[in-house]
């Protein structure tokens, strides 16, 4: 008898050590993906196919906050017209929720007539049973949400929970660094159509024997007429210039 409980409990501690290292090893490798500074469309579809085999879900989708909307950025099952289109505010339905308060809900069973809830036409998945959602953050600041969804009653275990907590919080860090690079290029770029753009006034009013503000109403008016950006009108400008130099 002993020897059969002194079994049983070696195989409940082998199983609990197979799911702590099988978690362990989910984290490092989506830990490892995303430090390859994927694109973010690129991490949220891993993050989804991820989050779909460990949660064993019918239904996982990556919210991103936006200005102050919840805005639907990646799904497991197929919602084309839906991603980039779909919009919650803070505080609507369970995922506003759960953004407003950053803390995860988990239902077990009858999802849809939690006060909470809120349905989409649009979603099938508005019918299915459990819901799971938890806040994705990063240094205590909102990014977004993650929503797993089963079709039958589920039971999320605290270990499901803090593991889909933990990959919010990575994939939090990770969008935060995205939209900050994102930020740096457009910034970049910008600062390489003005370079362009007061090179081009300079030579407008060198040949023109035209002040500055003139110099921009003509880039802006050659813009305009040929229906290309000032930073195209601009480049012709100092490539003709280019041009009437002498060869080396």
């Amino acid at each position: 008898m002993q020897s059969a409980m002194a079994t049983n409990d070696g195989a409940c501690e082998n199983s609990g050590i197979a799911r702590e290292n099988l978690g362990i090893d989910f984290l490092h490798e989506i830990g490892s993906r995303i430090a390859t500074a994927d694109p973010l469309e690129a991490v949220l579809a891993r993050v989804v196919e991820f989050i779909s085999a460990v949660g064993n879900c019918d239904s996982c989708f990556v919210y991103l906050l936006e200005g102050s909307d919840l805005v639907l950025k990646a799904s497991k099952n197929p919602h084309t017209k839906e991603i980039n289109r779909l919009k919650l505010r803070m505080g609507q339905g369970i995922t506003g929720w759960v953004a407003e308060h950053k803390k995860p809900v988990a239902l077990a069973r009858n999802a849809s007539i939690d006060p909470r809830f809120r349905s989409f036409n649009e979603l099938p998945e508005d019918r299915y049973e459990a819901f799971l959602s938890v806040p994705v953050l990063s240094r205590g600041k909102l990014v977004g949400v993650i929503n797993l969804q089963h079709r039958e009653p589920h039971r999320h275990t605290e270990e499901q929970v803090q593991l889909i907590s933990t990959i919010g919080f990575l994939v939090g860090a990770e969008v935060e660094m995205a939209r900050l690079e994102g930020e740096n290029s457009r910034l970049f770029v910008e600062l390489q159509n003005r370079k362009v753009i007061e090179r081009a006034k300079g030579i407008l009013q060198r040949n023109l024997q035209i002040d500055e503000g003139e110099a921009y109403l003509t880039l802006q008016k050659h813009s305009r007429q040929r229906r290309k950006s000032m930073k195209e009108i601009a480049e012709a400008v100092v490539l003709a210039e280019e041009l009437k130099r002498p060869q080396a």
